[in-house]
């Protein structure tokens, strides 16, 4: 079997469903390129809570977890079903890591793990669970949780870290120019993750350009920190350029392992 690859996915706005832009499409070719994949895990900002906690629902339901947006979005589903086995494989590798571990039966895939998925997958084939970010991740405890599921890929779950590269809400616009301390952000993250350099991400909200101002709160951003974890020191990433939408919203990506890669 073929180690399964892992993903960072700028997922931005729940329009991005239908909305696809630059990234969409692109999404949508890798996972074309995709084969022996046998489940995904999911690490979204949209599930927080107070102990990691994983999903062990066999048909997780499509959770619409936002507000205020057009008809059409609330109108799409992606039915994948869960899986127990790999869920279950998740919470023993977690509590081994030393860490406190819940599992909820009832859970659906909220809008961080389906968006993606549409342009990704779209046929929903594949099965999903999700793996939730503690109240209190920081950068280093995002490291560790995606190290901690690594050995997931071994049995062929890819591990898809959905975040946002830039993630201020307060500076949306439907038109205008783009924010140029949004390109200056991603630029630095692009050289860090190509660079491999760890350090210099762990500590990003002191290092790099702009940081408060790109992520007035972290949650969007560490799922960055869950892919590098989750991915090997050998694999060199994949950026994927993903544009920027709202004029604020950067949707630069990222995957490792990909075969040929």
């Amino acid at each position: 079997m073929t180690t399964a690859p892992v993903f960072f996915v700028s997922h931005g706005s729940p329009t991005f469903a239908l909305e696809p832009g630059r990234l969409g499409p692109q999404l949508g070719k890798l996972g074309g390129q995709l084969s022996g994949v046998e489940a995904i895990a999911v690490i979204s900002p949209h599930w927080q809570t107070r102990a990691v906690a994983v999903t062990t629902t066999a048909r997780p339901d499509t959770i619409h977890d936002f507000g205020g947006f057009p008809r059409p979005l609330y109108e799409l589903q992606y039915p994948a079903p869960g899986t127990l086995h790999f869920a279950a494989e998740a919470a023993r590798l977690l509590a081994e890591a030393g860490l406190a571990v819940d599992v909820d039966s009832r859970r659906g895939l909220d809008h961080g793990a389906w968006v993606p998925l549409l342009h990704l997958l779209p046929d929903a084939g594949v099965p999903v669970f999700q793996v939730s970010m503690p109240w209190n991740l920081d950068t280093a405890g995002a490291l560790r949780l995606g190290r901690a599921l690594a050995p997931l890929r071994e049995q062929g779950v890819m591990i898809l870290a959905s975040g946002s590269m830039t993630h201020n809400l307060y500076e949306i616009r439907q038109s205008g120019p783009e924010a140029a301390y949004v390109r200056e952000f991603a630029q630095w993250n692009q050289n860090a993750v190509m660079a491999g350099d760890v350090e210099q991400l762990l500590a990003y909200r002191r290092l790099a350009p702009h940081a408060a101002r790109a992520h007035p709160t972290d949650e969007h951003y560490l799922p960055l920190l869950v892919a590098m974890g989750a991915a090997s020191d050998q694999e060199r990433p994949r950026f994927i350029e993903g544009g920027i939408s709202y004029s604020v919203l950067s949707m630069d990506s990222y995957v490792w392992g990909l075969p040929g890669d």
